[in-house]
């Protein structure tokens, strides 16, 4: 079993990684624009949002990954630099460029991210003017400053870092992310950023950042709205010399595979938790289904019902709601099987059984939602596959917070 050793720093943990994170002047007071720089040539891996419309940046990226080597990434929150037309991907492009000749490198090695209101024209000249100060501030303890620098409506931000092993070869993992609201990823608004000085092929990394969403930010929801925004990157530079993974067969790539699920799931579990006025942090786990498809959706389903939700917030047991929820996710299963139960840290209790209502302990069941981390979980009984979603309640305060969000 791989021992994972946390380590501060964030993204900036790794060796040949540094970042920085600055008020340029997008928001009124806080941070609002990030740079992570790797001092050698990376490789690169992206996976962006399924929604249709497209920010600026993500195009730009789709571009720029096909470069075999990355060295940096400009994030910029406050202005998503979203349905702004050709001046957009211009503006987008420009970030690429005025960050390539702060740093020194080609355009092509520059990767962009934006996060905040969608249709207002970028501030370049606050964007121009932040770029050539921030490669001043760049720092292998700036990780902290550029996980602020992208937040929106978030409330803390969200690191992560730890050293494991590939071989006899100690290997670091860092990443931020960001992401309150608007998040449902079919890749929410959600950016994430992962730093590694393991040594792996751009295409196995592609691969196997494509498999690891499925199972991590694709199986969080905060509202159910994909954004035009959501990406998540991955730059791997090498330096910590393990033998190159070129294949999944390769001895060490399992290793390296689940460092990478362990913190991509670190941090969606993150997003999660600071769900816009979330006052629950809410796990929904579905079992002996006939496939791993047919659980994720499931998941998923009950994760993101708004009336599950609501019924969480109000610590009320509304089971009804749960299995109202599998019933229309386009799962298959068996409704007569299924069983239905909520646990916390405050003990368990079963509300169906076989698809029938069972005279369950009302009090104990509210005991158990005012806990703060609560788990759904929904036995199809039916095979041996499994899925995991994360997600929060609905509260009062989620509402305030988006009928005034471009105020």
């Amino acid at each position: 079993m791989q021992e994972y050793t946390q380590v501060p720093g964030g993204v900036a943990a790794v060796n040949g990684f540094m970042a920085a994170g600055i008020h340029a002047g997008l928001k009124k007071a806080n941070k609002d624009l990030a740079l992570i720089f790797c001092s050698v040539p990376a490789v690169a891996a992206g996976v962006f949002t399924t929604n249709q419309i497209k920010a600026a940046p993500l195009l730009v990226n789709q571009k720029h990954l096909q470069n075999l080597s990355t060295k940096a990434i400009i994030i910029n929150s406050g202005n998503a630099n979203a349905c702004n037309g050709e001046k957009g991907l211009q503006d987008a492009e420009k970030m690429a460029v005025l960050t390539a000749q702060t740093l020194g490198c080609a355009k092509e090695e520059v990767l962009v991210a934006s996060t905040g209101v969608i249709g207002d024209p970028m501030p370049m000249d606050k964007i121009e003017e932040g770029i050539k100060k921030i490669g001043s501030a760049l720092s292998v303890r700036g990780g902290k400053a550029a996980a602020e620098a992208i937040l929106t409506t978030d409330t803390f931000a969200k690191e992560a870092g730890f050293q494991f092993s590939i071989g006899d070869r100690k290997v670091t993992i860092g990443g931020m992310a960001k992401g309150s609201g608007m998040i449902h990823p079919n890749m929410a608004t959600m950016l994430s950023f992962i730093t590694t000085d393991a040594a792996i092929e751009k295409k196995l990394l592609q691969e196997t950042l494509g498999e690891i969403v499925k199972k991590t930010f694709n199986m969080i929801t905060v509202d159910g709205d994909t954004s035009t925004n959501d990406m998540v990157l991955v730059l791997a530079n090498g330096l910590a010399e393990n033998t190159v993974l070129k294949t999944k067969k390769d001895p060490g790539y399992q290793d390296f595979y689940e460092a990478l699920n362990y913190i991509c799931m670190d941090l969606a579990q993150k997003i999660a938790r600071d769900g816009e006025g979330a006052t629950k942090f809410v796990t929904v786990e579905v079992c002996h289904a006939q496939s791993e498809a047919d659980a994720c959706l499931a998941a998923r389903a009950v994760c993101s019902s708004n009336l599950v939700k609501t019924a969480l917030f109000g610590e009320d047991a509304n089971w009804g709601r749960v299995i109202a929820a599998v019933g229309y996710s386009g799962a298959k299963f068996d409704p007569d099987k299924v069983d239905i139960l909520i646990k916390s840290a405050a003990g368990e209790e079963q509300m169906a059984q076989d698809g029938v209502g069972l005279m369950f302990d009302e009090a104990k069941a509210k005991e158990i939602l005012t806990e703060k981390d609560i788990t759904i979980v929904v036995d199809f009984k039916q095979g041996e596959n499994k899925a995991t979603a994360w997600g929060c309640d609905f509260s009062y305060d989620y509402v305030k917070i988006n009928s005034s969000y471009r105020s």
